[in-house]
């Protein structure tokens, strides 16, 4: 199940291509794409099935309904979110499979997800395991098929459906960012367990750009004034939330103060991403899903 707003036609094209082979079905939920080379494109795959939004409601409002319309198709017992800039390899969805089906037989599990990489980077990111005052971050290195960690980006996760009518949907009031962590907050203290399967693997594009900055080799992933709003309501939305683990907070407040301090002083446009992540911390700590303020 994938979700798209306003893609790269040439990146989702090859998303298509390296798919469509590994899945039963899939569901194409756009929010509101106005390029009509969209549909043309979606148009050459008769065996996508496209769900057009009228509105761009956010990334968890269109997975909720992706799931949906994927409940009602023959044979699906799970499925796999995918976003718009993410490629998978090519047995990315077997590999997947492989490890939730074999740790579904010795417990509850969540989800299973891959390792993947931002081609901006040298090396795939890790799996995580939430630890204070630091995480422990762990990554692929042959001596082990999966790794068990606390979270897994929505982007690749393979789900059962059963697991979503346990733990819940996605939370519509959180639009973008965190909507992932959220999700996997609550079915860790549901008692499932989330994976990483080292075998899969996946292309997976973070952020807008890269600044380089002095001090910081690996530069700073810049986003636009009406996703630092999201960035910063919904962090302070998941404090304030009882199932949110104590420590990934105690370690979150300083990466928002440095988010903060970064985006207000360093990276343009300045006064706009004061505005926004103010709008955004001041609408979370009311507990408020505000919308942005017009800033783009």
């Amino acid at each position: 199940m994938l979700v798209t707003h306003c893609p790269d036609l040439a990146v989702l094209a090859e998303q298509l291509a390296a798919l469509v082979p590994q899945v039963g079905h899939v569901v194409l939920v756009d929010n509101a794409s106005p390029d009509p080379r969209f549909r043309d494109l979606c148009a050459r795959h008769p065996e996508v099935r496209l769900l057009v939004l009228p509105e761009n409601r956010g990334l968890a409002h269109a997975l909720n309904a992706g799931i949906e319309r994927a409940r009602v198709l023959a044979g699906v017992s799970c499925v796999l979110l995918m976003d718009q800039d993410s490629v998978p390899s090519t047995r990315m969805v077997q590999d997947l499979a492989a490890v939730l089906g074999k740790r579904a037989m010795h417990g509850k599990v969540a989800a299973v997800g891959p390792r993947f990489r931002d081609a901006r980077e040298s090396s795939d990111a890790p799996f995580v395991r939430i630890r204070f005052p630091f995480n422990r971050k762990l990554r692929c290195d042959g001596r082990c098929a999966e790794i068990r960690c606390d979270f897994l980006i929505s982007s690749g996760s393979l789900i059962p459906l059963a697991v979503l009518d346990d733990v819940g949907a996605m939370d519509d009031a959180l639009f973008i960012d965190n909507v992932d962590l959220d999700w996997c907050f609550r079915a860790r203290v549901a008692g499932y367990a989330l994976y990483g399967v080292c075998a899969a693997g996946l292309d997976h594009r973070l952020g807008d750009a890269r600044r380089r900055l002095p001090g910081l080799p690996r530069g700073v992933v810049v986003h636009a004034p009406r996703r630092l709003f999201y960035m910063m309501r919904n962090r302070v939305l998941l404090y304030r939330r009882a199932y949110t683990p104590r420590r990934w907070i105690a370690q979150d407040v300083p990466r928002l103060i440095v988010k903060f301090l970064l985006f207000a002083l360093l990276i343009p446009p300045r006064r706009k991403n004061v505005r926004s992540m103010l709008a955004g911390l001041r609408a979370g700590i009311a507990g408020r899903a505000a919308p942005p303020p017009d800033v783009d």
